[in-house]
């Protein structure tokens, strides 16, 4: 049995103590993430501005939570949390505009379509009465 195995082990939990402390201490000091949290009520607001609320509902309501929860976070000053918060809320808030976009461009391709087959129709009517 080694004598100073005691001795290493003390050491190595002072060492994580140490770490862990600091790691805490890092948290608790990050200055608000004012930029990330701008970003995400922008985002939330364009979303908002293109109908989002009726084409992408639940990406919306996430978005706005999320955001909910990184006010909260700063709150309690978790600075770290509160900026993964508002990066998800801004993510999520874009994908709400991107479903949006994509369920309106699908509609005027839609329509669009429809509008070519009404044509294709008429000449092919207006050809069959010339000849």
């Amino acid at each position: 049995m080694n004598v100073f195995q005691p001795h290493r082990i003390s050491r190595l939990h002072a060492a994580a103590a140490i770490a862990g402390a600091l790691a805490l201490a890092a948290c608790a000091s990050a200055p608000p993430p004012t930029a990330s949290l701008q970003a995400a009520q922008q985002a939330i607001a364009t979303a908002e501005q293109a109908n989002a609320g009726r084409y992408a509902s639940g990406e919306l309501a996430e978005a706005r939570a999320q955001l909910a929860s990184a006010n909260a976070a700063v709150t309690d000053e978790h600075m770290v949390v509160a900026e993964r918060f508002a990066n998800e809320s801004r993510a999520e808030a874009q994908l709400a505009y991107a479903k949006t976009a994509y369920v309106k461009a699908q509609a005027v391709n839609d329509e669009m379509a429809r509008g070519n087959g009404a044509l294709i129709e008429e000449l092919q009517r207006n050809s069959g009465d010339k000849q």
